[in-house]
């Protein structure tokens, strides 16, 4: 049929292609074979070790695109532990470790004294997620994280309270990793590789609240850290709850005076024990009227 559509695409969609290779009558050895496989539906091929950079380009735009689709201009990402319970779950944390031996009773007991940090994951969200901020068309300060439990669990659970849709950006791990229940569907994210997942953290974080944590806390901050310090990003506020355990796990005025990071350094994060004074700050710094 003729087409005098001067902007309709005048070749066929993949999906239209890969429909017409489904449809095709006749099945021969040759077209029963992998290699007669379209390239884009290979999946043995898509995960071929050669292929990693074309994984790793797929695994930059597919968020980017899912999130510029949902008018995601810029972010509020919070870090922290996947271990600390909710405030209801403390007790019962404690109580089964008693029959365990004294250290596992000295590790529960410093959990459920953290559980209070839930707690201000949740209203750190709720509160920035009620502002509900648009600027050039697009929502500001929309909460991101990890995806997981505990903390993260407590970001997105915040947003969710407010009405407010947020981001997880979960990543595959040997042992079982899924999404919390509060993260958005449509703005549920996995990722394979590591450095992407980072990346899609701070391409649109506008703020970033790192609460109690382990390895993959630390890495996230410390990364953050590096960046802005050596100026490969722009500064942005670096809200860091807990001061007890921080200065208990990193004496970070000892790394100054010995010479390692200088002691303007440690100006590029600021401590906060609650919501309020997270989003004070962080209103201060971008000029921000209620």
């Amino acid at each position: 049929m003729t087409d005098k559509n001067l902007s309709d695409h005048k070749f066929y969609h993949a999906d239209q292609e890969s429909r017409f290779a489904d449809e095709a009558p006749e099945r021969t050895p040759q077209t029963e074979h992998p290699a007669y496989k379209l390239a884009f539906r290979d999946t043995e091929f898509l995960l071929r070790d050669e292929l990693r950079p074309v994984r790793f380009q797929l695994e930059l735009l597919k968020p980017e695109m899912l999130l510029d689709e949902a008018r995601v201009g810029s972010t509020m990402v919070m870090y922290g532990s996947a271990r600390i319970p909710a405030p209801e779950e403390a007790d019962a944390l404690v109580e089964a470790a008693k029959e365990r031996d004294e250290y596992e009773q000295k590790v529960a007991e410093n959990l459920a004294a953290k559980a209070k940090y839930y707690d201000e994951a949740y209203k750190l969200a709720k509160l920035i997620s009620e502002k509900a901020i648009i600027e050039d068309g697009k929502r500001q300060f929309v909460v991101c994280s990890g995806g997981g439990p505990s903390i993260m669990e407590a970001a997105n659970r915040g947003a969710s309270d407010a009405g407010s849709e947020s981001i997880g950006l979960n990543i595959i791990l040997p042992h079982e990793q899924a999404p919390n229940a509060y993260v958005t569907p449509y703005l549920s994210l996995n990722f394979h590789y590591f450095a992407l997942r980072k990346m899609h953290f701070l391409l649109r974080a506008r703020a970033v609240a790192v609460f109690p944590g382990g390895f993959g806390t630390f890495d996230e901050f410390f990364e953050l850290l590096t960046l802005i310090q050596t100026g490969k990003m722009k500064p942005i506020p670096i809200l860091l709850f807990g001061k007890d355990f921080w200065t208990r796990v990193v004496n970070f005025e000892a790394i100054a005076e010995e010479g390692t990071i200088s002691k303007k350094d440690l100006d590029l994060f600021h401590w906060c024990e609650t919501a309020d004074e997270a989003w004070e700050h962080i209103a201060a710094f971008y000029d921000l009227v209620d």
